[in-house]
């Protein structure tokens, strides 16, 4: 069956999923925060700023209009980086269908609350919608993605039936979507994978070697697990695409934006200059802090994102934040 389907955020992920949805039929309306975007869009077909290359099916209608991108859709796909998630999708409220089945695909924790997204869906959604929404992670590089690449990812929800509406919707012989009920689990791994991709960045750029990459990868995924199972996940989800899927691609990838902060860190660089020179949002920036915090609050070890946390907001030294991981006291892996 084919939907109107809006995605609200025209970065590159963003992008990538208004071609994937146009190619398969659907009526996609794409929103840019810009008019300058809208109407390179519009005029040009191609988003040469975060996807050059790619052209948009003829059923993409990009718009400023959160009213006109919202009004009357039956699936709205949110792809704003997580910090705008309360902002934007706030304002697009008032516009909603009765019927309409959200689907989150930002990765990342509110800063300053660390909440999940699923969390700020109940606080700014009428809670009929809010309890049908979905959460949509996994090993998906949007350049891959639009190339048709084979890509395979999860979608997490709480209400079967809209679950089973968008897998449907959004499944293809280039794209599968497997089906989750742990809507905790899935965000988590898509959220926290980011600070672990800067420490593996900071690890090769440090030329630490293979070794040291596999360790903290393996480590970093038992972070994920505790700070998870903490808060209700299943520790299998971790396992699975949202989990260590996610993790393996953003720590090694070579189009990982988290992973080549830690590159930049790793070679000397300063964090607000390294911000300054990206075009892309790293999530894993805002998220270490958040990560540390909600570590914290939880009472979960959880190195790897103190270390993050350390280097990026505490001006700690590269170098000695790595060898403090190395030197910390010994304990039993399953601890």
């Amino acid at each position: 069956m084919k939907h109107t389907v809006a995605v609200i955020g025209s970065g590159s992920y963003g992008t990538c999923l208004a071609i994937l949805f146009g190619r398969q039929g659907h009526a996609v309306r794409l929103w840019c925060r810009s008019e300058e975007m809208r109407r390179e869009l519009e005029e040009r077909r191609e988003n040469a700023l975060y996807l050059p290359g790619h052209e948009l099916p003829d059923s993409v209608k990009p718009t400023t209009g959160l009213d006109e991108a919202v009004s009357g859709a039956r699936i709205v796909v949110g792809v704003t980086p997580s910090h705008a998630v309360r902002d934007v999708l706030g304002q697009a409220v008032p516009h909603l269908a009765g019927d309409v089945v959200m689907v989150n695909a930002s990765k990342g924790l509110e800063e300053t609350s660390h909440a999940r997204i699923d969390q700020i869906y109940e606080q700014i959604l009428p809670a009929e919608i809010a309890a049908r929404a979905t959460f949509l992670s996994g090993p998906t590089f949007a350049k891959e993605v639009a190339l048709g690449l084979p890509s395979v990812i999860v979608m997490a929800g709480r209400d079967p039936a809209s679950t089973r509406l968008v897998q449907e919707a959004f499944s293809t012989d280039r794209f599968r979507v497997y089906s989750s009920d742990d809507v905790v689990g899935v965000q988590l791994g898509g959220a926290l994978k980011n600070v672990i991709a800067i420490c593996a960045g900071i690890c090769d750029g440090l030329g630490l070697g293979n070794n040291a990459r596999a360790a903290l990868i393996t480590r970093g995924l038992a972070e994920i697990a505790r700070i998870g199972a903490r808060q209700g996940a299943n520790p299998l989800t971790f396992a699975g695409l949202s989990g260590m899927g996610d993790l393996v691609l953003t720590c090694t990838g070579e189009l990982s934006r988290n992973r080549r902060v830690g590159l930049e860190l790793a070679a000397g660089k300063k964090i607000r200059d390294i911000i300054a020179e990206m075009r892309m949002v790293a999530e894993g920036v805002k998220t270490a802090k958040a990560a540390h915090d909600l570590a914290v609050l939880l009472g979960v070890r959880a190195p790897l994102s103190d270390t993050a946390y350390g280097i990026l907001y505490e001006d700690r030294p590269v170098a000695d934040a790595i060898g403090d991981l190395m030197t910390r006291s010994l304990r039993d892996e399953r601890d």
